[in-house]
């Protein structure tokens, strides 16, 4: 006969010991989410709350490495009693952030074959001994975010431009299924034009890509001066399909873009600005390198690296397709600078394993985390200098949100 997990010391059990190794296994202490770990086999037991403070990761999803757990998403670690010792973004010499750390449990014991966790301190210097065998608490669902989150089905979507499909994909004639925001609708190119079936406020092309938005649009222009320019070749990447929300991968993206495509372009730190509708930021370094973004609300992305004999522009573009699905359509412009050749098909080609190494890593980014949707308030996630882009995209999306 099983014995309620919950006691009135103030001690609960959560797991069997010997179920407890070197991987998180998530547990659930007085209604709250935890995970336990080894972080040496054979060692004792280390309780850390369920979340990463950085980007809200589950930390089931860590690993052990060096006696540390480090979090599967930016690989910030945390020593047994929850002091984050090391943020790879600040480099070798920097020092994290005292918020950096985890609110850890007051008391972790293993004792008669159970993990036993205290949330709170309490007057009992150990578990009871178990007349029977504990029954353990139901795993919490991790702590949602207080504030607002953006998924792909909020109102304010309706109230901009979407890009539903690609325009070689609907021909002369013929009719084309996209869905959008939870909902589907039938596409037609006929002598009239680009139609939709379903109601909306209009359909349009614009660079190469088919446009749709439901209600009136309130988003800002979203230029790109190197499209019809002769000076530059375009290329397509095929689009992908993320199981998660456009917010989050848009935020994924910027962060894997600035790892893979970013470094040999520019230097130091982003300058960002806020702009109406969106940001922009700029890297560059003293041999004239250059990395630029421009980001229009609500999920278009314009990445510009230049260098002193080449321009490469890559657009990012989301369609929220469905709560758990995304669209993401990539383009490279290359131009070779003044005088040159225009970049053959092997240059295309580079740039375009590049591009698939970024977006494979913001895929995986986004798996990591909660691909729910992206939380806009800035109360919610701790952030550092490194996040400035970041930390951009969740004001002009919520302000984008807001109408403002």
């Amino acid at each position: 006969m099983a014995v309620l997990a919950r006691t009135s010391t103030g001690w609960f059990p959560v797991a069997r010991a010997a179920e407890v190794g070197t991987t998180p296994v998530p547990v659930g202490a007085g209604g709250r989410a935890y995970v336990v770990v080894r972080l040496r086999p054979g060692g004792e037991v280390s309780a850390f709350p369920a979340r990463c403070p950085h980007r809200l990761a589950p930390l089931a999803r860590a690993t052990v490495v060096d006696e540390r757990l480090e979090c599967a998403q930016h690989a910030w670690r945390f020593n047994g009693e929850g002091r984050c010792v090391a943020i790879p973004a600040l480099g070798p010499e920097g020092t994290p952030p005292p918020r950096a750390d985890l609110p850890v449990p007051w008391a972790v014991e293993e004792r008669h074959g159970w993990i036993w966790l205290a949330p709170d301190r309490t007057a009992a210097p150990r578990p009871p001994r178990p007349l029977a065998e504990p029954a353990v608490e139901p795993v919490p669902v991790p702590p949602a975010p207080r504030g607002p989150v953006l998924g792909n089905l909020d109102r304010s979507l309706r109230h901009a431009w979407h890009p539903v499909a690609l325009s070689r994909e609907l021909r002369p004639g013929g009719w084309l299924q996209v869905r959008l925001l939870g909902g589907t609708w039938t596409l037609r190119r006929g002598a009239a034009g680009l139609l939709a079936d379903q109601p909306a406020y209009g359909v349009r092309e614009h660079l190469g890509l088919v446009w749709l938005a439901p209600e009136k649009p309130r988003d800002p222009p979203f230029d790109v001066p190197e499209d019809g320019d002769r000076r530059f070749v375009t290329g397509w990447l095929p689009p992908l399909r993320s199981p998660g929300a456009a917010g989050s991968l848009a935020d994924a993206v910027l962060d894997a873009a600035d790892h893979v495509l970013v470094p040999a372009h520019a230097g130091g730190e982003w300058r960002v600005d806020s702009e109406p509708g969106g940001f922009r930021g700029v890297r560059e370094t003293d041999d004239g390198c250059r990395a630029g973004y421009v980001h229009r609300a609500p999920f278009r992305l314009r990445l510009r690296l230049e260098s002193a004999d080449a321009v490469t522009t890559v657009l990012f573009l989301l369609q929220p397709e469905d709560p758990d699905s995304t669209r993401l359509y990539t383009r490279l412009l290359l131009s070779a600078g003044p005088g040159a050749p225009l970049p053959g098909p092997a240059d295309v080609g580079r740039a375009a394993a590049d591009a698939q190494e970024a977006l494979a890593r913001a895929l995986a980014l986004q798996a990591r985390g909660d691909a729910g949707g992206l939380p806009l308030s800035l109360r919610e996630e701790l952030h550092l200098p490194c996040d400035r882009l970041g930390v951009a995209l969740r004001r002009a999306l919520a302000d984008f949100a807001a109408g403002r």
